[in-house]
């Protein structure tokens, strides 16, 4: 029988799925400490973005013959070692798109109108007419320019909805040339259409865009940086739900006392689950805590779509 771990959870679509195939499916949650000395049992093991797969625990894993990540990224597992020993490893880059690219464009009209700032200060018991003036100064996002750096599966999702409320998009990928991103109204299917949008130069996306939003995997040092905060329009909003450090978040601080960025959306972050107070605080910084994928949808989908490519695998491997 397959014997799968599943260290920091399924939904349970997921694993009725693997339950029907007749697969053992655990879900003891194993501290990093100890999963090397109990990983040798499993055939399988699923994990999210807490555990971190590390050689030790791949050397350890002798019966291991698939890794799974559910979501995007596969950056907390050494991908080259376990397929060097011949362990198939795969992740799900189509079940949480929507899901993360619908809260790049929530916390775009948080910072467009100022929400987060405005609720935390009326519940703090401030003057209700005051806070009203003060909150005049929100603006509308139609002929806005948002810019997507990295335009895979998700920046081509947020590209439909920007593109849907009347953003202009301007992306940067160095691996994709050009998309078509097809725009389809539920209620009339007849009305579908498609834009084409074509990759620019980094450079060229942060002098143009007023809002820039990051769907890239995680990286050893900041993508953004202080120099590049100079390249961008004066007043650019940022918006962060890929990887915390892609972002230089002493630098980014900075440039939001100074004015160089008007305000930031952050998902994630570079401390993991202790960021850094000065940025969960300040009054121009919209945060959820690391929420990209986290609907009740895009659970579902993740589940189901491990499910399919372990039951493939295994179904393939007899």
């Amino acid at each position: 029988m397959v014997k799968i771990l599943v260290n920091d959870g399924i939904h349970p679509d997921g694993r009725l799925l693997l339950e029907e195939a007749n697969y053992f499916v655990d879900e003891e949650r194993i501290s990093q400490e100890e999963l090397a000395s109990r990983i040798g049992e499993y055939d399988v093991l699923i994990v999210r973005s807490a555990t971190k797969v590390t050689k030790a625990i791949i050397d350890a894993g002798k019966n291991l013959k698939v890794i799974a990540r559910g979501g995007v990224g596969l950056d907390n597992i050494d991908v080259a070692h376990a397929e060097s020993k011949g362990i198939m490893v795969f992740n799900t880059p189509k079940a949480s798109s929507r899901a993360v690219a619908e809260l790049a464009i929530a916390h775009l009209f948080s910072l467009a109108r100022m929400l987060h700032r405005s609720n935390r200060e009326l519940a703090a018991g401030q003057d209700f007419k005051k806070l009203k003036k003060a909150y005049e100064t929100g603006f509308q996002i139609r002929n806005k320019t948002l810019g997507i750096i990295g335009f895979g599966r998700i920046g081509q999702e947020v590209a439909k909805i920007a593109l849907g409320i009347g953003m202009s998009v301007k992306a940067h990928d160095p691996f994709v040339q050009e998309a078509d991103i097809s725009i389809l109204l539920n209620d009339y299917p007849d009305l579908k259409y498609s834009v084409r949008v074509q990759t620019e130069s980094l450079d060229k996306v942060y002098k143009d865009s007023d809002f820039i939003t990051f769907h890239i995997p995680g990286v050893d040092k900041p993508l953004v940086t202080a120099e590049d905060f100079a390249k961008m329009k004066a007043g650019v909003f940022l918006i962060n739900t890929a990887r915390g450090g892609v972002i230089d978040e002493d630098a980014l601080l900075e440039a939001l006392n100074n004015g160089r960025v008007a305000g930031a959306g952050l998902d994630v972050f570079e401390n993991e689950p202790t960021p850094k107070e000065t940025l969960l605080k300040h009054p121009l910084v919209s945060c959820t805590p690391h929420i990209g994928a986290s609907t009740v949808e895009a659970q579902s989908y993740i589940g189901m779509e491990l499910a399919d490519k372990i039951i493939t695998f295994f179904g393939d491997h007899q």
